[in-house]
């Protein structure tokens, strides 16, 4: 009798494997971060940017374990995270919170990805490239929910029916939550910034393990087609991590990762070559730029005060942000209190027009590349003939730049 009384307890809660609660965390855990390591290196990496190959051994374990966990379709996960790169922080974005809010997008990012997958134009137009062989239209796009629903049947044998249930739950809301809505959401709201990108992308923090590598979007929105998110020392990408070691069993081959500056001798004649560089390492150009320029900047409000000329400290602070952001980036106000600065200071009128032209150069797409190289060379005259120290070393830095 008591072994009848006790049996539905027993159904209930235990399966082929009997753990403990915090046996059950762990193997949630486990199995969520397996997901992500499937979304950041095969979804995200693989697909949607081609940063590296995969083996088709490792591609199809991705995509079967997507197929179980999520039920997301690659082309459209593919489609609607290119157009999202494409249209980024525009009314097009399909889940930027500078249009729709912080709020919509952490808690209800998922359901915005719902509304972009359902745009046949976006699949069409972004979703290109993408895997389309007998498994993916017969099993995978054609009856995604069956993996989940199969994931669920199998939690619970293995673990019970109500510890199966939470770890189901778990792996259903990992991503919505996380990918859907931490990345998409405060990805592009707070956070530390590595580049000075056109969108308002931010490093979440700079241990990229949670979420498998992509607190680290701030990087990512600059070097779209790097393998590797990291970009500083103290930055970890355990992604890449994963990458690694499957390239040291064959499995993966890494097509491209964040450029590294390099710099030829000094007396370096600019060419083609120096032209590319200078636009691949473009955050690098404009840091470097801004930091030769903090002492012009101090020193030119030092002398408009003395001058009587009415400088709020607000306003001095702000010139050096100005500076690094571009004028393109203000809005209406800034650029009036800018242009009272830039009227009564020819050197800041002259370091403020020289950064706006060094953006030129990789600015404007229609222009041949032998109008940029006339470009550039145009601009390392005015630096040297500017009469600003500051600008003529900086010159000679940047045709030392190098492929």
């Amino acid at each position: 009798m008591d072994y009848l009384l006790t049996m539905p307890h027993d159904y209930m809660m235990s399966g082929y494997v009997d753990l403990p609660w915090w046996g059950y965390t762990l193997v949630a855990l486990a199995f969520t971060h397996i997901t992500i390591a499937s979304v950041t290196i095969f979804l995200h990496r693989h697909q949607a940017h081609r940063a590296l190959d995969l083996h088709p051994l490792a591609s199809h374990f991705f995509r079967f374990w997507l197929w179980l966990t999520t039920g997301m379709i690659t082309r459209e996960w593919a489609a609607v995270h290119r157009k999202h790169h494409a249209k980024c922080e525009t009314p097009d974005d399909p889940h930027s919170p500078q249009v729709y809010g912080l709020n919509r997008v952490l808690w209800g990012g998922v359901l915005l990805y719902r509304d972009a997958t359902s745009d046949r134009e976006t699949l069409t137009r972004y979703g290109h490239g993408t895997p389309d062989d007998w498994i993916e239209r017969k099993l995978y796009s054609a009856h995604n929910f069956l993996g989940i629903a199969l994931l669920l049947g199998v939690d619970g044998l293995l673990f019970g029916i109500v510890p199966g249930l939470l770890i189901w739950v778990t792996q259903m809301l990992w991503i919505p939550f996380w990918a859907a809505g931490v990345i998409n959401g405060v990805g592009h709201f707070w956070g530390y910034r590595n580049f000075n990108c056109a969108d308002a992308s931010t490093n979440i923090v700079p241990f990229g393990i949670l979420i498998g590598g992509e607190e680290l979007h701030n990087n990512h929105h600059a070097f779209s087609t790097s393998a590797k998110l990291s970009a500083r020392w103290f930055e970890f990408d355990i992604g890449w991590a994963y990458i690694r070691l499957l390239s040291v069993f064959g499995l993966a081959r890494v097509k491209k990762v964040i450029p590294v500056p390099r710099f030829a001798p000094a007396g370096t004649a600019v060419d083609f070559d120096t032209l590319q560089a200078i636009i691949t390492h473009r955050y690098d150009v404009v840091k470097r730029y801004v930091a030769s320029l903090h002492d012009i900047c101090r020193d030119e409000i030092a002398q408009l005060r003395a001058r009587a000329v009415v400088i709020e400290d607000d306003l001095a602070k702000r010139l050096g942000t100005w500076l690094a952001h571009g004028e393109s980036a203000l809005g209406n106000s800034e650029r009036q209190q800018l242009a009272r600065v830039l009227d009564a200071s020819r050197r800041l009128t002259t370091v403020f027009a020289l950064r706006q032209d060094l953006e030129a150069l990789w600015a404007r797409s229609t222009a041949s590349r032998e109008q940029l190289l006339k470009q550039l060379h145009d601009w390392c005259l005015s630096a040297e003939q500017s009469g600003i120290r500051q600008l003529e070393e900086f010159s000679g830095r940047l045709k030392r730049y190098t492929v």
